[in-house]
């Protein structure tokens, strides 16, 4: 059966579809929303595909209830009713909204780990410092991972995020000497913001706003550099 995409540029992969819910597979490289550049976000698209889908007349209104950093792929939910969003929203903030990703890092990690720092974000630079114990208006950060496969030069790592701090992932691994591939921000490499950074959001899973059903969502990583470097 040929996958549900919706047939935009760039094209999204669409996982599931309700009268309240999208849940999409956002590709690297794409905007979770509108930003100064005015590049393809995920919003303004998955607008497009439902006007052009149901032939809806005037804007279309579509909830984002929570967020990707542009280089990172995976699952995203959106909420195509405001009660919908309401409810998501609100698990978002309850931390209930079960998210967990896989990176694929520099070097061998440790088999399983729990990290705990403390991050400060400078706006100006949109970048993100990570300390390991408290330091000016910085907030505590903690996520825990577990090594899925290993290579003498590479990990994948699982990581389960307790807090849902910006760039959290990225900054904490880059802290403890496992920067992610490609990425340019942390990373020490001279990789240019033109390389897929190996961040992915892989695993969802949610309370369904209107029925008394838990939602779960996988995907697999995709079929390209440098995910390739192992087997699935």
């Amino acid at each position: 059966m040929k996958k549900k995409t919706t047939r935009t540029r760039p094209d999204v992969s669409i996982i599931y579809e309700d009268n309240h819910l999208l849940v999409i597979d956002k590709p690297s490289g794409v905007l979770s929303q509108e930003d100064h550049t005015g590049d393809p976000d995920i919003l303004t698209l998955c607008k497009q595909y439902i006007k052009k889908e149901y032939n809806k007349p005037g804007n279309v209104w579509l909830g984002l209830v929570h967020r990707l950093d542009r280089p990172v792929s995976g699952l995203m939910v959106l909420a195509k009713t405001s009660k919908a969003a309401s409810r998501l929203s609100e698990e978002v903030r309850k931390n209930k909204m079960d998210k967990t990703y896989w990176a694929l890092v520099y070097g061998m990690t440790p088999m399983e780990a729990d990290l705990k720092h403390y991050l400060e974000k400078d706006r100006r630079s949109n970048s993100v410092k990570a300390y390991t114990s408290k330091k000016g208006k910085s907030k505590e950060a903690r996520l825990s991972f577990k090594t899925i496969k290993q290579s003498k030069d590479y990990s994948i790592v699982e990581i389960d995020l307790e807090t849902g701090r910006p760039h959290q992932i990225r900054v904490q691994l880059e802290k403890i000497g496992h920067p992610i591939f490609g990425d340019y921000k942390y990373a020490e490499e001279n990789s240019g913001p033109g390389k897929n950074m190996a961040l992915r959001a892989m695993k969802l899973s949610f309370k369904h706003p209107t029925i008394d059903k838990v939602m779960n969502f996988e995907v697999k990583p995709p079929k390209q550099q440098p995910w390739d470097l192992f087997d699935y």
